[in-house]
């Protein structure tokens, strides 16, 4: 049986590199200049977070975050911009999660786009990641075509090709 499994992940040094960058920028921008707070990374719990004294200078964080990622070859969408910002003293904070693994709401998703496209192939939920398995490997080629069209919300890599 060939098979391959469907994670979603992001390189930590790249993530690092794209944070100092940001920070660069952040320290070099004229319309932010003496502003209180900016940007960290908290590698232990994969989330980045970013202050600043008003909600329009967050959303400026965000853009200069955003664009730094990109620019390094993250795909944007492994960023959860979803969670609000929190008042702290002066400051206003906002925790933005990296996404890692693909938890079962997404695996849910991609098991469905799987089926939805009748492709003869078998898709199962492990830990983190989806394993795919069919008989042939055309067939997982033509899983991994659907896979790239379907729009899941989520950065998708395919490892461990086998046959």
């Amino acid at each position: 049986m060939a098979s391959f499994d469907i994670v979603s992940k992001v390189d930590p040094q790249t993530l690092e590199n794209a944070v100092n960058t940001a920070q660069k920028e952040l320290l070099t921008r004229y319309d932010l200049r003496d502003t209180k707070g900016g940007i960290e990374l908290n590698k232990k719990e994969n989330t980045i977070l970013l202050s600043s004294e008003n909600s329009m200078r967050v959303k400026a964080l965000e853009d200069i975050l955003l664009g730094r990622v990109v620019k390094q070859g993250i795909d944007g969408t492994s960023l959860d911009f979803s969670a609000d910002e929190q008042p702290s003293g002066q400051l206003i904070k906002k925790t933005i999660k990296v996404r890692a693994g693909v938890d079962k709401e997404f695996g849910r998703k991609i098991i469905k786009a799987i089926k939805d496209a009748k492709v003869k192939v078998e898709a199962q939920m492990q830990d983190d990641q989806v394993r795919v398995t069919a008989k042939k490997i055309d067939d997982l080629q033509a899983a991994i075509a659907v896979l790239r069209r379907a729009d899941i919300g989520l950065p998708l890599q395919f490892v461990n090709m086998k046959s």
